[in-house]
């Protein structure tokens, strides 16, 4: 498949070229040009799987099916939109003498090696090398992360870089049970490590070996998606690197990270048959919404705000595919989506708000309508879309989902409801102070890159309002293939 070289191809060819070119005026440019033709190859797969169905790519290696090939689209996607932000936003950053050369060609490289990370992690046939496309994530952005080399970012990243390698240790232990349990069913080799594999001898899988290996599994990645109590890196880490960086953090790394959860609990319900691997992902995930819902409140820095708000909603999205069912996996696919784009497009206009203040803190934004109108009110439409406000997407998803939750499991919806309408309080009352407070900020040094806050809001209106049939089918094939 020509589309899937070139997918895979690109942003490595990319990294190696802006390793060397990181640091010059054109810089810029190049990151965009490289993301733009990433995104046609992932369009022009998407076509192509869509059209005939799933495939298998390099003898195995390789597939994508109806489920990471949507991951694979909304990665590029925000990947090139993020590039094109980043543009003015690092122009700034270099303005002001916190980047320096060097810094930006480390960023620049890093930033398309963190994208050809994430496509081999959603496309990965063999469950170990997604295990070391997820650590290799890690390792990327730990270096963005300190990309202004402050006490504070380096803190941060060193953090993440702990908290995040403890987590991808026990997914390594989960692995190598679920393997342990393989080799006994399909033999020893590469082939125990094969999704596809798997997937087809799911029930003869060892069923106390698979349910141990899950648990570690859920610890592991679960803490790269920003579970609680496993998110403590989170906030740090979209707090002090560049803004940019916060937006692929969340819109991108926490998708792929439960992507492998998904993946994994497919085989465990099949190897089970039993709700444990649900029930599990159900629980995390509640107590991820509670706790992200009464921390939002005692924030001050708007970065850290719309972390937790991160952990808020990765928390609803896991619970809803750990209840599972047609409607809760459409629900959940859908909230992956408006997630990525309400989220990134928020830190877009957050990022250019502090950049006009000198400053993150809450109470230091104030009255950015009165300087920058577009940037103000995408921060004010894009939080109004994230805390579930009709007729956005969000609300169409959390809508969705509570409908199921109601059927399946009322108390949940219960709970569920209480933590948004307390989420909603905390964040409405901060950013609406942010929006039409005293004006107190001074105008950028260059044009803010607004065209991805608006594109990205339009996309989620439009969803909240109408789903095309054909994604609407492809929603439903990827709900029903995983369960």
């Amino acid at each position: 498949m020509s589309e899937f070289t070139v997918l895979l191809c690109v942003p490595l060819l990319g990294a190696v070229i802006l390793a060397w070119l990181g640091g010059t005026a054109r810089a810029a440019a190049i990151n965009v040009l490289f993301s733009a033709v990433t995104l046609l190859a992932a369009a022009a797969l998407t076509l192509r799987v869509v059209a005939t169905g799933p495939h298998i790519v390099f003898g195995e290696l390789f597939f994508v099916d109806a489920f990471n090939v949507f991951l694979v689209a909304l990665t590029a996607f925000v990947a090139f939109t993020t590039s094109l932000y980043s543009g003015p936003y690092m122009r700034v950053e270099i303005d002001r003498g916190k980047v320096g050369p060097n810094a930006m060609r480390l960023y620049h490289s890093m930033y398309q090696l963190f994208v050809f990370t994430m496509l081999v992690a959603l496309t990965s046939n063999n469950l170990g090398i997604l295990w070391v496309a997820l650590e290799a994530a890690t390792l990327a952005t730990v270096l963005l992360v300190s990309l202004y080399r402050t006490p504070a970012s380096l803190e941060a990243a060193w953090k993440y870089f702990i908290l995040c390698g403890v987590g991808i240790a026990q997914a390594l232990f989960g692995t190598i049970l679920l393997y342990l349990a393989a080799a006994r069913v399909v033999g020893e080799g590469s082939t125990a490590l094969l999704w596809t594999h798997l997937d087809a001898v799911k029930d003869q899988l060892e069923p106390s070996i698979v349910g141990i290996g899950f648990v570690f599994l859920l610890v592991g990645y679960g803490t790269k998606v920003g579970l609680a109590p496993l998110h403590n890196w989170l906030p740090d880490a979209h707090a002090e690197g560049p803004t940019p960086v916060s937006a692929v953090l969340s819109g991108l790394l926490l998708n792929v990270a439960l992507y492998a959860v998904v993946r994994f609990k497919v085989l465990v319900d099949g190897a089970l048959g039993t709700p444990l691997a649900g029930n599990l992902m159900m629980a995390f995930g509640l107590l991820s919404v509670v706790m992200a819902a009464f921390l939002l409140s005692r924030q001050k820095d708007a970065k850290r705000l719309f972390a937790y708000s991160s952990v808020e909603h990765m928390g609803i999205i896991t619970f809803a595919f750990g209840m599972g069912g047609a409607l809760a996996n459409f629900a959940g696919l859908l909230h992956m989506t408006v997630h990525s784009l309400t989220k990134s497009a928020i830190f877009f206009a957050v990022g250019h708000a502090a950049q006009k203040a000198g400053s993150q803190a809450i109470g230091d934004i104030r009255g950015l309508v009165h300087r920058s109108p577009v940037v103000a009110w995408g921060l004010m439409v894009g939080t109004l879309a994230i805390l579930g406000m009709p007729p956005f997407g969000v609300f169409a998803a959390e809508f969705l989902l509570l409908s199921a939750a109601m059927r399946e499991h009322p108390w949940a919806a219960g709970v569920l409801l209480l933590s948004l309408g307390v989420a909603f309080a905390a964040v409405f009352f901060k950013v609406q102070g942010m929006v039409f407070g005293e004006p107190s900020l001074q105008p950028l040094e260059h044009r803010p890159a607004v065209f991805p806050v608006l594109v990205h809001l339009v996309l989620v209106l439009m969803l909240g309002l109408y789903i095309p049939p054909y994604l609407a089918a492809w929603y439903r094939e990827a709900a029903r293939m995983i369960g």
